[in-house]
């Protein structure tokens, strides 16, 4: 894609699923990536050992695609942690031009006995991480006067509700309107926000659903396409909203969902007319 080549991306989360498939896509194009991870905190369900395999995997494919990656250790949810992380970046790369929030977690839990401490702990890392990892990166594009893209990953339960993930779903779309407010502060100083809204993908966090032939049917079921997703596809959306083809979008949360924000129970009238 054009104008990919030599930037410098952080893509956080990136060390597996959706953030690793857009780190090895962004990686591709020429860019340098640093990587961020974080250990797991508690109730996030991937595991210690899961997160290490992530490491390695994604490192060899960046090293055979050329590349060899900064590995960024920081909880976005942590103000100190994210200064550190794109300082680190910033001395190893020599500045930052794109921003991937893509870490996040999801606790779920019926909302009446939800604890106020698991709401928090996912606003902490979805929302407010984001927000944070976007100040920093705003500062950096400014103070060098570069123009930059962020491109926050967010998900279609932004629009569509998700019952007993309420953290989540708040969280979500609080990311609408960070993407919309920040792209339109600072829209004239060239700095591009939008947003990747995936729909069902199938990552290692989802396995519940994808190694399990009877849920996997009740989620293709809603989805007009007939199939989930993969990581690569939201990464090349990511890429492109990330490069010189998209100068002229701002503001704008694409859903790549194969058709599952068109409510698939509409296919067929069943209204009274």
């Amino acid at each position: 894609m054009i104008g990919l080549q030599d930037k410098t991306a952080i893509v956080t989360g990136g060390s597996s699923g959706i953030g690793q498939a857009i780190a090895l896509r962004l990686a591709k194009e020429g860019v340098n990536v640093a990587i961020n991870y974080v250990g797991p905190p508690d109730g996030a369900v991937m595991t210690k050992d899961e997160i290490e395999r992530g490491f390695d995997s994604c490192m060899c494919s960046m090293r055979d695609a050329g590349h060899q990656p900064l590995l960024v250790e920081a909880d976005v949810s942590k103000e100190g942690q994210v200064q550190q992380m794109f300082a680190t970046t910033v001395e190893h790369f020599g500045g930052v031009d794109i921003l991937i929030n893509n870490a996040g977690i999801q606790i779920s839990g019926d909302s009446e006995t939800l604890s106020a401490d698991d709401f928090d702990k996912v606003l902490a890392v979805n929302l407010r991480g984001s927000f944070l990892c976007a100040q920093q990166a705003l500062q950096h594009m400014l103070a060098t006067d570069k123009m930059g893209s962020i491109v926050n990953v967010s998900s279609v339960h932004q629009e569509i509700p998700k019952p007993r993930f309420l953290g989540y779903s708040v969280s979500k779309g609080g990311m609408q309107n960070l993407t919309r407010s920040l792209a339109l502060e600072y829209a004239g100083r060239g700095i591009r926000v939008n947003a990747v809204a995936p729909g069902a993908t199938i990552t290692p966090i989802n396995r519940a659903w994808v190694d399990d032939p009877e849920k996997a049917a009740m989620v293709v079921s809603h989805i007009p396409m007939g199939r989930a997703g993969t990581a690569d596809e939201m990464a090349a959306m990511a890429a492109f909203l990330c490069s010189d083809e998209a100068l002229y979008i701002t503001g704008q949360t694409i859903f790549v969902d194969g058709g599952l924000t068109l409510f698939a129970d509409f296919r067929t009238t069943w209204s009274s007319e």
